[in-house]
């Protein structure tokens, strides 16, 4: 099963609640806006500043804010930033394969890891925060009703 990490996943989360007003957060404000503890959300904050997604405010009133409007943030950056490259398989990365000489899968894994990226690059941080309606079927409810 392919699965975004824990860390991958929380800081979606911190990176969407700070998205919602583009105010500046404090950690702990952050923290309990999703509902994590104080010290997780401060390692996040402090992996997405490293790769310049939010900025780091000093004073009295100071915390974090987004670096970019959420527009300009993709979800590949978040991605990458608690993550590092995004890669499926061995191959698909930086790192070198042990089999690589003899794969023959090996530039099909990489086309692919290629699409996933590109889809994810083009999520961007806005959309991710977008509502979406949802759509219901009631062709089922009523031909229940009808029947009872």
């Amino acid at each position: 099963m392919l699965r975004l990490s824990k860390f991958a996943d929380y800081g979606t989360q911190v990176m969407a609640y700070m998205a919602k007003d583009g105010a500046v957060h404090s950690a702990s404000e952050v923290a309990a806006g999703v509902g994590m503890g104080v010290s997780t959300v401060s390692k996040i904050l402090k992996m997405l500043a490293r790769e310049n997604l939010v900025a780091s405010v000093m004073g009295a009133k100071g915390g974090y804010m987004l670096a970019r409007h959420p527009r300009d943030i993709s979800m590949a950056e978040v991605i990458y930033a608690m993550d590092g490259p995004i890669s499926i398989t061995e191959c698909s990365g930086t790192s070198a394969c042990e089999r690589e000489s003899i794969c023959s899968t090996r530039v099909n894994w990489q086309g692919i890891n290629f699409i996933i990226q590109d889809a994810l690059a083009k999520v961007s941080l806005a959309e991710m925060i977008a509502p979406k309606p949802q759509v219901v079927n009631v062709s089922g409810l009523r031909s229940r009703r009808a029947s009872a």
